[in-house]
């Protein structure tokens, strides 16, 4: 198979979350002509994931994996020079592509201990890892987890706390403000608290740090503000409940809301390769059941989500040959 033909193929089929459908009935029929045997397992709707291995008889010992949905806005493939632009070049269906023609490469050379799972929805919520975990398969060893890693081996992901602050007050007319509370006020020196207490650190994915992402509140200028809000993402490099213990100090002037929480993730490495931590977080702690996690990938995150996503060809073709490299690496181990 040609990877690059395969990945736009995929990447001319609009697959944003929760319109993954025909890109999920694109693969079936895809890696079925190709000789694999293919399950979908069924989601929500017509979003389904696709697993496939070399022969329905054989229990893949290595299943290399990834996402087909992608961030908005969808915008087709193209080429210009060594660059394979589109929405999921990097992000994930270019990764995709190198996946199955590595599997491909070693089902053609007899090897049938190998699998691919490709799933919906990593974007938003892991809902399609989060089910496809149930359906792990006896046996399987080790989850070659795709995302953009600039074709190095990831040694650790950071995790995410999400949550809410929730600020309480009480509405009066804004030429008496003796006669009200600002709820703005309070979240407003909450967060300068937050800014000031020390997050836990890790020596190898580093110190947490966090994002406010959104701030709302009030009802008029000319009202004390009633109620008010912010969502705060945390980037975690362990236990949560680090994090939770603290930020106690800010509990006396907002409520807190726990929205998300994902796991950070030590990651197996194999030799041969340079390896890195990443700052993001991926599927890979839904996906526990899998077998031993490792994270490699073509492309850089700094181009995925982005108007110009692209990944390098040379890249992405040098990937085919890295893929097989690391599954044979964990096959004989």
């Amino acid at each position: 198979m040609d990877p690059v033909a395969f990945a736009r193929g995929l990447i001319d089929i609009d697959s944003t979350t929760g319109r993954e459908g025909e890109a999920g009935r694109w693969l079936v029929r895809h890696l079925r002509e190709l000789g694999f045997s293919v399950t979908e397992q069924p989601v929500d709707g017509d979003r389904v994931n696709v697993m496939a291995t070399a022969s329905p008889a054989i229990a893949p010992v290595v299943v290399m994996s990834t996402h087909f949905d992608c961030v908005p806005p969808f915008f087709p493939s193209r080429i210009e020079g060594d660059r394979l632009y589109g929405r999921g070049s990097c992000d994930a269906k270019g990764i995709l592509a190198a996946q199955v023609a590595a599997a491909e490469r070693l089902r053609l050379k007899g090897e049938t201990r190998v699998g691919l799972l490709f799933v919906v929805g990593e974007e938003r919520g892991s809902d399609g890892a989060k089910l496809a975990n149930n359906a792990a398969v006896a046996g399987a060893g080790f989850l070659v987890n795709g995302e953009p890693t600039e074709s190095r081996l990831g040694a650790a992901t950071r995790g995410i706390l999400r949550l809410k602050l929730h600020a309480e007050g009480r509405a009066a007319h804004s030429s008496f403000p003796e006669l009200g509370i600002s709820a703005i006020d309070k979240l407003l020196d909450a967060l300068i608290a937050l800014r000031t207490l020390p997050l836990p650190d890790d020596p190898v994915l580093g110190t947490t740090h966090y994002t406010i992402g959104v701030i709302s509140g009030g009802v008029a200028p000319n009202v004390i503000s009633p109620s008010a809000e912010a969502e705060i993402m945390f980037r975690t490099v362990g236990d949560s409940a680090d994090v939770r213990k603290a930020i106690v100090a800010i509990e006396s002037r907002v409520s807190i809301e726990h929205v998300l929480e994902v796991p950070p993730v030590k990651l197996r490495v194999v030799p041969g390769f340079e390896t890195a931590v990443f700052p993001y977080t991926t599927d890979i702690p839904f996906l526990s059941a899998w077998g031993q996690p490792l994270l490699f990938g073509p492309g850089s995150v700094h181009v995925a989500h982005t108007a110009h996503e692209f990944v390098p060809i040379p890249e992405l073709l040098a990937a085919v040959e890295s893929y097989e490299t690391i599954v044979k690496g964990l096959l004989t181990s």
